[in-house]
Parts: C-alpha cells; sequence; structure tokens
C-alpha cells in the first residue's frame, strides 16, 4: 500500500474557503479519479509558520498506480487548485510505503 501525502500551508485568511473547497469539490475530484482507495484530511497541530497547516492524504494499491494518476490526473487538479488560490498556500509531496 502506498500513502501519498500532500502537505499545504495555507494563508489565515483563505483558510476556511480553502478547507471547503477541499472537502467538498478537490478531495472528491482526487477520489473519483479510481486511483485511490480512501483519503482523509488531517490538520497540523505543530504550527511553525505563519500559515495554518494540511496534510491530505490518499491511499492506493502501489506505485505505478500512483504515477499512473501523476500523469494523467494531477496537471489538471493541480491547475484547479492553483486557479482558485494562486499565491495563497504552499504544498509539497511525500510518497510513503505503509509497513502495516
Amino acid at each position: 500500500m502506498i500513502l501519498y501525502n500532500v502537505t499545504t500551508s495555507i494563508e489565515p485568511a483563505v483558510a476556511d474557503e480553502w478547507l471547503d473547497y477541499m472537502r467538498t469539490t478537490h478531495m472528491p475530484e482526487v477520489m473519483g479519479t479510481g486511483f485511490f482507495l480512501k483519503s482523509q484530511l488531517c490538520r497540523l497541530l505543530n504550527e511553525e509558520n505563519d500559515g495554518i497547516t494540511y496534510a491530505a492524504q490518499y491511499y492506493c494499491l502501489s506505485l505505478e498506480h500512483l504515477e499512473e494518476y501523476q500523469l494523467l490526473c494531477a496537471p489538471a487538479l493541480r491547475a484547479d487548485m492553483e486557479a482558485h488560490f494562486a499565491g495563497k498556500y504552499v504544498s509539497f509531496r511525500t510518497t510513503l510505503e505503509v509497513m502495516d
């Protein structure tokens, strides 16, 4: 099992709007691609910057599935995020292997 983690620090002024967008639009669209089995959204409690930080986590069966998602679907989904929140957030992505 592969965990695809997208950590995002969002400006406080748009954090509520971003959170609503993630819950009602972005995460359902990511799940709708069919590449992931489940997802969850977490908020970091130990903030070390001026933003509010969240981790959107998506589980898939294999690294090949994730790579196919990144090739076929991720560019459009990232572009949509950028269209809504340009300059208001910073994200980084990590890929983890679930051991248990």
